[in-house]
This record gives structure tokens, C-alpha cells and sequence, in this order.
């Protein structure tokens, strides 16, 4: 059977955080990517944007007068039961496809509360979804699961490639652009993109389960030819591109490569990148980094203390972290830091030190997240054998009989505060400026959609800089 017309649906239906709305659904756009050449049209509908596709009986119509096949993506916890109410009420006539991470780890909960579900892949798709539209009998295609005379069938599993050659997202499928959206307002005017470098990761944090796909495979490391990364970044108009590497930095050889390819290219973007303490120990390609464009780095910290840290496996000490950071701030780049709280163990004062540390170190701003376990994580055995500790569901934060939901709820709140004060605030900016991700003009339109407070703050700050005239 050849397929006159697929849609590829990511169905959440609002953001409910503000980066939801920045960057497009990439996985998505990989499987609609590797699928366009064996159907004869691929439309790709983001409903985060298409507010007029929400409506059920309007993307149903549209559905049964156009599409003979529908590949729906379900990636995050967020919205899940609403967007199983979303699928099972399109139309069944159409063979539908379903997969992404939260798919994956439900797959018998998807078919069952979504009869019109035919198949749903699970892992890493490009693959499969070829096979499928192919016609490649369902027995034969691994990592598929489907119903047969009523029973489920689960194929086996199927091996993660060794090399990264699936084509890159084709971004002339996109109907719009992506910018950052919050309650429904543009903050900024810049626009945002992604771009994968490579996948996998050679460490092994015992909390960290993005090296592992939901199906517990262990990617092993690896990496896109250069010429394919700069072949893609040309292509990209986008006025900020976050690298989704697990670690931007891993083969620091390679990366050096990268930002002088950039530079001889004339490639001119706000890069964003994840990255460890470790990319301090090469001064030199910090240097080539700042000067290919490279202003924002994601730097996953975890803990303050060395007894967490060694519980985390993280493979560094708070003394390493610091002399990291002496390094680090040598650099003018945005360094945003991420912090776990909760772990076994661990004070209320040991938890609310992170924005002290976080403050001796320089950063300019910081996530901490509960300490949560995923399925495959190898802290779910710790966290099971030590008395007095629990979590809930897969996924779920980890609480304890020391310190209740509410009690980490409340401890979150006191380093919320103790980090993010005016001082703060005031540092975000100049970094913000200084950096040259911002311009004074883009900072204050950003500021005209948030608290008023903010806003007056960010225009105090330039006008006493000098970075804008005052009225």
C-alpha cells in the first residue's frame, strides 16, 4: 500500500512551561523527515501553534478528507490522559501510528484506552516507521507493538545503530516559526531551533537516564560527520540553536573542529549547549567556542557536597568545581547551572546551601529539581533498600519520612528565594547584555510581557549603564 498523505501530529495542546513553546518538536520532525520519501505528501501540525487543529471535530474533518495516515508523537508526562482523550475521539478509519518516549513506556496503556490505535513504535522510530509505510509485514518489524485477533503483540526490541546517519529534520515541513511563548505571548522576537550533534553519553551518573532510551538500551556514544552538522546549521534561519547532545563537549577534539567550521562558514547564531565542569580542563576551545557563538552553556552541577556528589556518581568533587568555575568566568558566556535536591540522606541545610554555592560560583541563574527515579535508573534499587525513603511512580520525585512532598515543596521555595533577589536579577542582565545574547531593546520588549517589576528593574539597570538613553 503506498500512503497518498501523512500526518505528523505532536498533539500537546498548550505549554506549560515557557521552553515548550521555544523549540520545535524534533523527534517528530526526524520520523516526519524519514518517511517523506516513500508517501506522496507529509503535512506536519505542531498544535502547541495550530490553535484551530485543537478542535476535535475540526482536525477530524480535516483528517478524513485528507490523511490516510496519521503518526501522533506523545513525548512528556504533561497532558497524557488529555491526549489519550484527544486520540481515541479521531477518526478510527485512519491507520494510526503512535510514539515517543511517554508512548513507549505505555504502550499497553495507549491501546487500551485508544482502540483506533494500530501500531505504536516504540524506541528510537526512523527506522521502524520506514518499514511500516514500506509495507514490511508488522511480524517482521522490531520495536513494533500491535493488536492481533485481540491480543497485543510486542515484537522484540530493536538495536540501537552504532553510527548517527538518520537524515536531519527537513525544516521546510514547519508552517511557522518558534518562538519563546508564555500564557499565550511572544516574549521575545528571536526565533529558536535545534540541532543534534550527536547521542549517548560515556558517563554514568547513577541518576541521569537521557544516555538510556524508555526501554532501558544504554546508547552508546556517537556522532554525526561535521560536514552533515554544518550542511544542517546553513539550512537553519533560526536566530538561537540549542545543541541537544547530552554533552555538547564529549569529544573536545571534535568541538574544536565544529567552532572553526562555524567561524570559516560565517555561521552566525546564539548557540545554547549542555555541557560538565570537565570542558575547563581546554581553555583553548572555550576561546574558539565564545568566538563562534557559542554564549549560553548548560552546566549540570547536581550537588554541593562531595558525600552527594560521590552518591551521584557525577566522577568530580566540589574543590574541582569550584576551580572549574574559577576558569569558566574568565569567558563571558551565560552560565546556567542544575542542581537535584532530595537526595538520600541530605539536610534541609545541606538542600538550601545550593543557592549559596550557586552564588560563589558566579552563576548567572539555576534549576534544582527533587530528586526523581525513572524506571531504568540505577539510584530505583538505592532508593527501594533504604528505609524511610519512597517514590510513588515511575518517574515520580522521592520523598522520605524525614522530609514530605510538602516539606521539599517548602524547601524549594527557600532557595527559589535566596538565589533569585534583585542582586540576582540585576546580574542576569548585565550577563544577558554583555554576552551580546540580548540587546537592550530585545531585553525590554522580553520585560514589557512579564511582571511590570521586571521590567522597571531591567530598564533602571540600562539606563545606568548607559546601554539605553533614558526618556
Amino acid at each position: 500500500m503506498t500512503y497518498k498523505h501523512a500526518l505528523a501530529l505532536y498533539p500537546n495542546f498548550k505549554d506549560s512551561t515557557a521552553t515548550m513553546g521555544v523549540f520545535p518538536p524534533t523527534g517528530l520532525e526526524y520520523i516526519a523527515t524519514n518517511m517523506k520519501d516513500l508517501v506522496e505528501r507529509v503535512t506536519l501540525l505542531d498544535l502547541r501553534y495550530e490553535k484551530e487543529y485543537r478542535d476535535v471535530k475540526v482536525l477530524s474533518e480535516f483528517i478524513n478528507k485528507e490523511i490516510d495516515l496519521l503518526c501522533v508523537s506523545i513525548t512528556w508526562d504533561s497532558q497524557f490522559n488529555e491526549i489519550c482523550d484527544f486520540i481515541r475521539a479521531l477518526p478510527d478509519e485512519v491507520i494510526t501510528v503512535v510514539g515517543g518516549h511517554k508512548a513507549t513506556e505505555e504502550v499497553e496503556a495507549l491501546f487500551a484506552r485508544c482502540p483506533n490505535i494500530d501500531f505504536i513504535v516504540r524506541g528510537e522510530g526512523e527506522e521502524t516507521i520506514r518499514e511500516l509505510v514500506r509495507g514490511v509485514p508488522c511480524k517482521d518489524i522490531l520495536g513494533l507493538s500491535f493488536r492481533e485477533n485481540g491480543i497485543l503483540i510486542h515484537n522484540k526490541n530493536r538495536s540501537l545503530p552504532e553510527v548517527l546517519d538518520a537524515a536531519f529534520p527537513d525544516r521546510s515541513l514547519r508552517r511557522h516559526d518558534y518562538y519563546w511563548v508564555q500564557n499565550g505571548a511572544k516574549i521575545a522576537k528571536f526565533t529558536f531551533d535545534t540541532v543534534l550533534t550527536s547521542r549517548g553519553c560515556p558517563y554514568n551518573c547513577k541518576f541521569c537516564t537521557f544516555s538510556l532510551n524508555p526501554l532501558g538500551q544504554k546508547r552508546k556514544y556517537a556522532e554525526r560527520s561535521l560536514e552533515s552538522v554544518i550542511e544542517e546549521l546553513k539550512s537553519i534561519t533560526a536566530d538561537v540553536v540549542l545543541f541537544s547532545d547530552d554533552n555538547f563537549f564529549t569529544n573536545p577534539q571534535r568541538s574544536e573542529k565544529l567552532c572553526e567550521l562555524i567561524i570559516e562558514n560565517g555561521i552566525r547564531k546564539t548557540f545554547i549547549v549542555q555541557t560538565r565542569i570537565e570542558i575547563a580542563r581546554h581553555p583553548g576551545l572555550l576561546e574558539k567556542a565564545e568566538k563562534a557563538g557559542f554564549k549560553i552553556l548548560l552546566v549540570g552541577i547536581e550537588s554541593p557536597h562531595d558525600r552527594i556528589l560521590e552518591q551521584l556518581s557525577k566522577g568530580f568533587t566540589q574543590q574541582q568545581v569550584r576551580e572549574a568555575f574559577k576558569i569558566l568566568n574568565k569567558h563571558n558566556f551565560y552560565i546556567h547551572g542544575y542542581f537535584i535536591y532530595g537526595n538520600i540522606g541530605e539536610t534541609e541545610e545541606e538542600m538550601v546551601f545550593i543557592a549559596q554555592f550557586a552564588k560563589e560560583m558566579k552563576l548567572d541563574s539555576i534549576t534544582f529539581q527533587k530528586l526523581r527515579v525513572e524506571k531504568f535508573s540505577p539510584l530505583k534499587e538505592v532508593v527501594e533498600n533504604t528505609p524511610g525513603y519512597y517514590c510513588d511512580s515511575v518517574g515520580g520525585p522521592v520523598y522520605s519520612d524525614m522530609y514530605s512532598l510538602k516539606d521539599l515543596r517548602q524547601i524549594r521555595n527557600r532557595i527559589r528565594s535566596d538565589f533569585y533577589n534583585f542582586g540576582q536579577f540585576r546580574q542576569i542582565l548585565r550577563k544577558a547584555h554583555t554576552a551580546r545574547i540580548f540587546s537592550a531593546s530585545d531585553f525590554l520588549y522580553a520585560s514589557t510581557k512579564l511582571p511590570k517589576i521586571l521590567y522597571k528593574l531591567a530598564r533602571r539597570e540600562f539606563e545606568k549603564k548607559g546601554w539605553l538613553a533614558a526618556p
